[in-house]
């Protein structure tokens, strides 16, 4: 088990600067994940550190060793394609020894080490099969196999459940996670999907425009955006502009419509938000700490007509208009009426879910 160091790594195609500057640690035995759009670097970063791209600047150490000029094979990571790679003339088995045979293992070594493989990713007696024999689930399953089968130091996935449904997405996901929990492998994971990167991961690296732009667990990226790229690519937000028009006592009043102030605390705001009286900044609220308003609560309530009214079952999403701005709001389904489109509708945004991002 090593850890992985990219060393302010960059990365430059002709006249475009595909990764810039990316420095970052990641703990042995630690599940982390390169999130992001599409284009935005994160498999770019991965195919450096797997050793199919060379970065243009910095260095890439496992460990202690430095692999920046060393070749794939050289690295002794196991790596799941988007696609899953699979040779179809070949079985089930022989996909999984692959690696084995390049490798010059005996015969009954190999053997032993992919029935392993197939055991433990639950597919013990599909040996014989044809890859066209399989869903799609197995097939991402035994592409799985075949990484692992080599007992790598790293693993690396490159967005591998893009291809599946979602009920299956779900289920395959638990699936890695628990294998990586099993083996306590070094994983780093490749995916635009939030709600992947946010249940599977120990840390994320947000990344746009192949610029790192916040390193943290998937509570700290949520609840503590750096910027208003983080905060509206992760997950739902509400985000509004404004202008502080007073600081007392550790908290904020910042001015979003003409006679709407806001009260958020001065504590929820991020570094690079220096929050000065007749400033303008940006406040980010999460629609899941809305709730409707109690005859009792003094500070920050709105009302607004209902203009979108989504019913899941397991929530009631509301979409609110309120002094100009969208407000969207969601409650946990306890079985009352489902408010409808027209309707006013009073609610309460805590103080404490105010999140000043600048």
């Amino acid at each position: 088990m090593s850890g992985v160091t990219l060393e302010h790594v960059s990365k430059v195609f002709g006249n475009v600067r595909g990764v810039d500057d990316v420095h970052v640690e990641i703990k042995p035995g630690e599940f982390f994940t390169f999130l992001g759009p599409s284009g935005c670097g994160k498999t770019t970063t991965l195919r450096m550190i797997a050793g199919f791209y060379y970065p243009s600047a910095g260095r890439i150490l496992f460990g202690d060793r430095d692999v920046t000029a060393l070749p794939p094979n050289k690295r002794n990571t196991g790596m799941v394609f988007q696609n899953y790679a699979l040779f179809p003339h070949m079985s089930v088995f022989e996909n999984i020894a692959f690696g084995l045979q390049v490798r010059k293992l005996p015969r009954p070594q190999i053997k032993e080490k992919v029935e392993r493989a197939l055991s433990l990713v639950h597919l013990s007696g599909y040996g014989n099969r044809r890859i066209d024999q399989l869903s799609g689930g197995q097939q991402q399953r035994v592409a799985l196999a075949r990484a692992l089968v080599i007992e790598p130091q790293i693993l690396l996935l490159d967005e591998p459940l893009s291809n599946l449904d979602a009920k299956l997405r779900e289920e395959t996901r638990f699936e890695i996670k628990r294998l990586q929990l099993e083996l306590g492998i070094t994983t780093i994971y490749v995916t635009h999907d939030q709600a992947e990167a946010m249940s599977m991961s120990d840390r994320i690296m947000v990344m746009n425009g192949g610029v790192v732009q916040q390193i943290g667990t998937p509570d700290e990226i949520y609840n503590r955006p750096l910027n208003r790229f983080v905060a509206t690519f992760i997950g739902e937000t509400n985000l509004w502009e404004g202008t502080v028009v007073g600081i007392d006592s550790g908290e904020a009043r910042i001015e979003v419509a003409p006679e709407l102030v806001l009260t958020g605390r001065v504590q929820n705001a991020s570094p690079a938000c220096q929050l000065k009286v007749g400033q303008k900044t940006a406040i980010s609220i999460r629609p899941e700490f809305i709730r409707e308003a109690k005859p009792d609560d003094q500070h920050n309530v709105v009302k607004g007509n209902i203009i979108v009214s989504e019913f899941t079952g397991a929530s009631v999403n509301y979409v609110t208009e309120v002094g100009g701005n969208r407000l969207r709001a969601m409650f946990v389904n306890q079985g009352h009426r489902v408010r409808q489109r027209g309707e006013e509708l009073a609610l309460h945004i805590p103080t404490e879910s105010i999140y000043f991002v600048g």
